[in-house]
């Protein structure tokens, strides 16, 4: 006997979900915080290194961040994830990065051209509120589209058994699953 039950099993899934789910959210926030000092640091740069204007500079540097990100998600955060596709991933990721920065940026001509509140202290302030209000758009948008999970072994075993058990076919040790011929 020793069986394990559904409901019995259900707080052990539900544990490795959630240790899941952090797991997946402090490695895009280590990517995600090492992208906004690269976006930060390189949106300051540009601003004293030249002429250009508030929110120039800014797209100048949430595109460098971009390419940053899209490396260290790729290989650090959702490495697990399926690979196949890497054309469309990498469209998908350009078109939620790129809604993401109209977020980040419109936040910024906001205040800037807006408000008047244009001084480099400002500018930094709104340029990470832009960036924290995009960064949830695009935990969402990446983690749903762009670098989609790949089913779990379990999922993988219940759809096996299904089909077997839809073919008659002698089902073995999947919980939940007739033993048997179907008949």
């Amino acid at each position: 006997m020793g069986e394990v039950t559904g409901h019995s099993a259900r707080p052990a899934v539900l544990t490795d979900r959630l240790w899941g789910i952090a797991r997946e959210v402090a490695k895009f926030g280590a990517v995600g915080g090492a992208g906004v000092l690269v976006n930060i640091g390189v949106f300051n740069l540009v601003r004293h290194l030249t002429d250009l204007q508030v929110v120039r500079a800014s797209v100048i540097a949430t595109v460098v961040a971009i390419v940053f990100n899209y490396v260290g998600f790729r290989y650090f955060t959702y490495r697990d994830r399926d690979k196949g596709g890497r054309t469309r991933e990498l469209g998908l990721f350009l078109l939620f990065s790129a809604i993401g920065l109209v977020i980040e940026n419109g936040l910024l001509y906001m205040a800037t051209y807006g408000f008047h509140w244009d001084s480099p202290l400002q500018s930094n302030v709104f340029k990470f509120l832009g960036i924290g209000v995009a960064t949830l758009f695009r935990f969402w948008s990446y983690r749903s589209w762009v670098f989609k999970a790949l089913p779990s072994h379990g999922a993988v075993r219940q759809a096996e058994s299904f089909l077997a058990e839809a073919e008659g076919e002698t089902v073995g040790e999947v919980p939940g699953a007739r033993v048997g011929r179907a008949g």
